[in-house]
């Protein structure tokens, strides 16, 4: 047996579901291979974010900006409210109105009852 004292042990990396090499050109130019772009849903046009890790490695993802006219949108308590409607859809609650009057007739009523 073997033992290395001082040494840390070695980092187990798991396997990547994608993985490319690629030659950067002038002006640091890169080519995103076709392969990674499908993985990561980018197109041409989209923003990408790199960041730089502690260990060295690089995470690249697609990026989507926000007009801040949506931001609103995007905020947790939105998104929360969000995710509470889909649940309650997929159980099956809910109501479907015939109009927007009759939907707002049943908030009305709803906010009589509380």
């Amino acid at each position: 047996m073997v033992a290395s004292i001082g040494m840390p042990a070695a980092k187990v990396e798991p396997e990547p579901l994608v993985s490319a090499r690629v030659k950067v050109r002038p002006k640091a130019q890169l080519t995103l291979p076709e392969e990674i772009r499908r993985a990561l849903h980018i197109r041409e046009g989209d923003e990408v974010e790199f960041a730089v890790h502690d260990d060295g490695t690089v995470t690249l993802r697609g990026y989507v900006s926000v007009p801040t006219d949506q931001a609103w949108f995007f905020t947790p308590q939105w998104l929360a409210g969000e995710h509470e409607a889909d649940e309650e859809i997929r159980a099956g609650r809910g109501a479907v109105h015939e109009s927007a009057d009759d939907m707002f007739a049943h908030l009305d009523a709803l906010a009589e009852d509380s």
